[in-house]
């Protein structure tokens, strides 16, 4: 059994409940809502909803979506008998008040601040999705290049350093959910 902190929401849905890792860090505020995964040492920063109640959504390892962020998912439909999951890798930056819809994010891949992605969008591994932008349905953001706008369109290719930079990134949020997690022990409830 999961515990949460009792401002969190972590409830089951057409007969899928949530499966989060122990070391995962779900911050108070969250809603995560049936068929929801979430990996080792991830974490769901303050006031995230995660709503797998048409298909799934999994976060991989060490994953972090910082506060605010929306991430939903599409049932089967018309020429998609599988739906929309989305799916998310390891070692994945997602920005404060990101929207994911239907969408694949490989591992080492990046949403910055407020980006949105639509059904059936691809972001490839190390490839980087920029603050504001807008992916529109079906795109794919091929390895290691940076897309912007709205819609968003190719920019550049993202050299080792931003790359680098970009696990920085990771590592502290990886180690910075700890510290917000030994603020609410003992508050938790299961």
């Amino acid at each position: 059994m999961t515990t949460a902190h009792p401002d969190t929401t972590i409830i089951g849905i057409h007969g899928k409940s949530p499966r989060i890792h122990d070391s995962a860090f779900i911050a108070p505020g969250c809603r995560i809502i049936g068929d929801v995964e979430i990996g080792p040492d991830a974490s769901i920063w303050y006031n995230c909803v995660l709503r797998g109640d048409v298909t799934r959504i999994v976060i991989g390892a060490r994953t972090n979506v910082q506060d605010g962020c929306v991430i939903h998912c599409d049932g089967p439909q018309p020429g998609a008998p599988d739906g929309f999951p989305t799916l998310i890798g390891d070692d994945v930056l997602i920005g404060h008040m990101a929207m994911i819809h239907g969408t694949r994010i490989e591992d080492k891949g990046f949403v910055g601040f407020a980006a949105q992605t639509m059904n059936g969008c691809v972001i490839e591994r190390e490839g980087m999705l920029a603050a504001g932008a807008l992916l529109s349905p079906g795109k794919r953001i091929p390895a290691r290049q940076l897309w912007a706008g709205r819609p968003a369109t190719f920019m550049r290719d993202l050299d080792d350093r931003m790359i680098a930079g970009l696990q920085l990134g990771v590592a502290h949020y990886a180690e910075n959910a700890k510290h917000h997690a030994a603020l609410f022990d003992g508050q938790a409830q299961s």
